[in-house]
C-alpha cells in the first residue's frame, strides 16, 4: 500500500483478498454458531465457541485511533478479547509513527505471544517486523492494509473499497433508473490513496450499467468533518441541480450534510460510507437526504481476534470443510438502509 506521513492518510490503505463473505456471515465460529447476548458492535455477531480451550495470548498492534473508525477498531479487538476466557490481549499504544509501531510489535515478539493481529499504519513500511514474527513462529493476522508480502502474515482479513463503490452506484443507480438525465455526482475521499481509486473504480463500473445515469462531478475530501463539509459546499455551488450522492466516509459526511442543510438542498438521494452511528441514526429517522450507506466494517478487528484465537488453539471455522483458517478474507460491503438498519445500529462507530 502507499506511503502516508500525514494523519488524514492515516487511516485505511490498499486492500486484497481472495475469500469474500458477509459481514454477518464471516467467523460465524470456529466451532459453533451460538449467538452473543451482549449489544456491544463486536458482539453483535456471533461468536467463535466460547468453550474455554487452550489458553492464548494475543498481541494487538494497531495505529492512532484519529478517526472514528480505527477507534472503533480498537473496541472491537477489546470487546471481542473479553468473551474469552481463555484469551489474554496484550495491547499497544496505537501510532502512526511506523518506527514506533514496529518496536512494539518488536516488544510483543519478544514477549512470546502466542499470535499478533496487526493493522499497520504503514503496511509496507511493516512488512519488514511481519516477517519477523513469522519466522520466530507467531503467527500473525494481518488486520486491513496489508504487508507487501503473504509471507509476512498467517491470514489477511479487511474490506473491500472496490466492492463499496460498485454496491453504491448499483443502490443508486436502480433508484434512478429509467430517470431520463439522471445525474450523480461523487464526494471522494483522499485522492492519494489507493483505496480512495479502488471505490472510485467500482462506483464507475456500477454507473456503466445504467445508460441514463452520468456522473457530472467528482470532489475529493479528506476523511474529515471538516473537509466534508468544505468540499460538499463547493460542489452544491457548482451543481445546482443533481439526483444522487455519493460519499465515501461517514465521518466527512457528517461534515457534508451540514453544507447540504445550510444551503437547504433537499432534492436528491445521499449514499454514505463505512457505517457510523450517526449515519445508521440518520438512515433510521429518513427525513432528510441520506438514504443508505455501504459499509466498511469495523467489526473486522472482532474477526481478526477470533482468527487469532482459532489459530493458537489449532482450531479452523466453523461451517468450512477444511482444518485451517482460510489465508484471506474480504468482508463483504452490504449497503444499509431504512430496510435493514435495525439490524447493523450495534454495529455503528461513533
Amino acid at each position: 500500500m502507499p506511503h502516508r506521513t500525514s494523519r488524514f492518510t492515516s487511516r485505511r490503505g490498499l486492500l486484497f483478498g481472495t475469500a469474500a463473505v458477509g459481514a454477518g456471515a464471516l467467523l460465524a465460529g470456529c466451532t459453533s454458531n451460538e449467538p452473543s447476548d451482549s449489544d456491544e458492535a463486536a458482539d453483535s455477531r456471533p461468536a467463535a465457541d466460547d468453550t474455554p480451550g487452550k489458553k492464548v495470548t494475543i498481541g494487538f498492534a494497531g495505529p492512532q485511533a484519529d478517526h472514528g473508525w480505527l477507534n472503533a477498531i480498537n473496541d472491537n479487538a477489546k470487546s471481542r478479547a473479553k468473551k474469552y476466557s481463555d484469551v489474554t490481549l496484550e495491547i499497544t499504544e496505537g501510532s502512526n509513527d511506523t518506527a514506533q509501531q514496529i518496536g512494539q510489535i518488536e516488544t510483543l515478539i519478544n514477549k512470546k505471544v502466542d499470535v499478533l493481529v496487526v493493522l499497520p499504519a504503514d503496511g509496507k513500511a511493516l512488512t519488514q517486523v511481519g516477517l519477523k514474527a513469522m519466522r520466530a513462529g507467531i503467527p500473525v493476522v494481518n488486520l486491513d492494509r496489508i504487508f507487501n508480502t503473504p509471507q509476512a502474515y498467517r491470514c489477511w482479513i479487511g474490506g473491500d473499497n472496490y466492492g463499496m463503490g460498485l454496491n453504491a452506484g448499483h443502490y443508486i443507480g436502480e433508484k434512478l433508473k429509467g430517470k431520463p438525465g439522471a445525474t450523480v455526482i461523487e464526494l471522494a475521499g483522499l485522492d492519494n490513496l489507493e483505496l480512495t481509486k479502488q471505490r472510485t473504480q467500482g462506483f464507475d463500473d456500477a454507473l456503466k450499467n445504467y445508460r441514463d445515469i452520468k456522473k457530472v462531478a467528482r470532489q475529493a475530501a479528506e476523511f474529515t468533518v471538516e473537509s466534508g463539509q468544505a468540499k460538499m459546499a463547493q460542489l452544491l455551488q457548482a451543481q445546482p441541480t443533481f439526483d444522487a450522492l455519493w460519499n465515501h466516509d461517514d465521518d466527512q459526511g457528517v461534515g457534508a450534510l451540514r453544507a447540504i442543510e445550510q444551503a437547504g438542498r433537499d432534492d436528491f438521494l445521499m449514499v454514505g460510507g463505512a457505517g457510523a452511528l450517526s449515519a445508521f441514526q440518520a438512515i433510521k429517522q429518513d427525513n432528510g437526504v441520506l438514504k443508505a450507506t455501504v459499509l466498511y466494517p469495523p467489526t473486522m478487528a472482532a474477526s481478526a481476534i477470533d482468527l487469532a484465537r482459532a489459530l493458537g488453539q489449532g482450531k479452523g471455522i466453523g461451517g468450512m470443510a477444511e482444518f485451517e483458517i482460510p489465508a484471506s478474507i474480504t468482508l463483504y460491503s452490504a449497503v444499509v438502509d431504512k430496510t435493514n438498519v435495525d439490524q447493523y445500529m450495534p454495529t455503528g462507530f461513533k
